[in-house]
């Protein structure tokens, strides 16, 4: 007999919680597979065809009917793009999270002419991201090349800029107006105004 089942057993209430949460696994990874699959937007059968499990053998999951191996798991979690101990979390995602401007994660360049602020919660995986982007005037600032399936949507709310997207002409977009396309060609943005240009860039990376 291990050290660890003794000390356990000494109280009856841990030794109890313990089974307890043995006995809720099938919930727990239920819940969450379901979750994480509508936030992502997939029916049963494109989960299945990404991952390579059964639709029904998805559905038992979900419904806590049948409890996954460690490899079908992984199958699931690959598909969704997130760590297999996401499936099996216990602590649920709080509802409301606010995300104060003092403490953000602003990465600044260009000797302050350029920055962006993440809007998203940090320490949670996700295939998306938000982003607040700033230009001095005159800046103009190149963005790599990401993955292929990668979209970026950008709409300005102050100021003017001008998005160039590998070689295309640049388009100018005013207070308002929005540009959507694919980010695997490296892209440029500049702030053709006389004054600071802010703008929202919504990413999005593929799933699979």
């Amino acid at each position: 007999m291990s050290r660890a089942e003794p000390d356990a057993r000494e109280d009856g209430s841990d030794h109890r919680a313990s089974e307890g949460t043995v006995r809720d696994v099938p919930a727990i990874v239920g819940t969450n597979l379901r979750r994480l699959r509508k936030a992502q937007g997939f029916s049963l059968e494109r989960l299945a065809e990404l991952s390579g499990v059964s639709r029904a053998m998805l559905g038992q999951i979900e419904t806590a009917k049948s409890v996954p191996t460690v490899s079908l798991l992984w199958r699931v979690a690959d598909a969704l793009g997130v760590p297999v101990a996401t499936l099996v979390a216990t602590e649920r995602e709080p509802s409301v999270v606010v995300l104060h401007r003092d403490r953000a994660s602003v990465l600044v360049a260009c000797e302050g002419r350029y920055s962006s602020r993440s809007l998203s919660p940090g320490n949670r995986p996700r295939n998306t991201g938000f982003f607040e982007l700033t230009f001095a005037a005159g800046h103009r600032e190149e963005f790599p090349a990401a993955d292929i399936g990668t979209r970026h949507n950008l709409v300005v709310t102050q100021g003017r800029l001008a998005v160039a997207v590998g070689a295309e002409e640049p388009i100018t977009l005013d207070v308002g107006d929005a540009i959507v396309f694919e980010a695997s060609n490296a892209y440029t943005v500049e702030n053709t105004a006389s004054s600071q240009a802010t703008a929202y860039l919504v990413v999005t990376a593929p799933t699979a």
